[in-house]
């Protein structure tokens, strides 16, 4: 993989915080859900005859690669919803993670060459 690094034995801080912060965010999915106004199935349905339209819930997600859709019973519509939204914080964390693990990792190990090590080097050499 990477020279000088062994994933197994890295403790970090940023894996800390961001393992501290997931703790809280259970249930998480990732999809969206809407509201849709649909007929239904029942013959003589008075509703539907005057063209008003049930309302139901979609939960909206990809599965194997295809993009699925789900009715929702409408008491799962608010524990759906905050698991969306864990879902997004989660997404948040994750995106953070590479550039804070880079930052960490840099702070720990000085680069070894580029232009701040050169300009070091050259201010060396000139005061022997």
């Amino acid at each position: 993989m990477f020279r000088g690094v062994k994933p197994k034995n890295i403790r970090s801080a940023v894996a800390d915080r961001t393992l501290e912060k997931l703790t809280g965010l259970w249930p998480a999915l990732k999809g969206s859900l809407a509201l849709v106004h649909k007929p239904c199935a029942r013959p003589g349905c008075p509703a539907c005859a005057r063209g008003d339209k049930h309302p139901n819930h979609l939960l909206a997600f990809t599965e194997g690669g295809k993009r699925r859709c789900m009715y929702v019973p409408a008491e799962m519509v608010p524990v759906l919803g905050r698991a969306l939204a864990n879902g997004r914080r989660i997404e948040r964390l994750l995106y953070g993670m590479g550039p804070a693990l880079l930052r960490e990792h840099r702070a720990r190990n000085p680069a070894q060459t580029g232009p701040a090590v050169r300009a070091k080097r050259k201010s060396t050499r000139a005061k022997s």
